[in-house]
């Protein structure tokens, strides 16, 4: 089986979610069925009903943070020299036509987040990314076509 790349900060962010979910929402969550339960007939039971829901939710929750993290690869960006675009990059790059400039952060799948400018290795734009070098002009397949782009930049931060 092959071990998912992700960044320091993304595989302590994983650990204090499953952290808080054992901690934290397991405990609320089995008083409010003990609750429900009080409440008499389950059948008809919308608090016990929505109750079991969620515990259900939190327990597969648990078991997928429990395998992500077993199952997971730091990746020490610190660490990174070169100058080609790998794991944990910030790239920097300009859309040839209409001359904005974009930043992206290639990071592991859990952990990318669009609105803080970290996508996915295994998106799209990261692949097309992936090996290339400052200067590079290449061609990027997105949802509403292709963009042709320069890479301004290639950090390791």
């Amino acid at each position: 089986m092959d071990r998912k790349p992700i960044t320091k900060k993304g595989y302590t962010k994983l650990q204090d979610e499953l952290r808080n979910l054992i901690k934290k929402d397991r405990p609320i969550i089995i008083s409010d069925i003990e609750e429900a339960r009080a409440h008499g007939d389950l059948k008809e039971n919308a608090e016990y009903h929505a109750a079991k829901e969620r515990q259900s939710f939190i327990e597969t929750r648990i078991q997928q943070l429990n395998y992500l993290l077993a199952n997971s690869e730091i990746v020490d960006i610190s660490r990174v020299s070169s100058d080609q675009v790998r794991f944990g990059a910030t790239v920097s790059y300009k859309d040839m036509d209409s001359g904005d400039t974009t930043t992206w952060r290639i990071v592991g799948e859990e952990e990318s987040n669009i609105d803080e400018g970290e996508i996915s290795i295994q998106s799209p734009i990261a692949r097309a990314l992936l090996g290339k070098e400052e200067g590079d002009d290449i061609v990027i397949k997105v949802p509403r076509g292709t963009i042709e782009v320069e890479i301004i930049s290639v950090k390791y931060i």
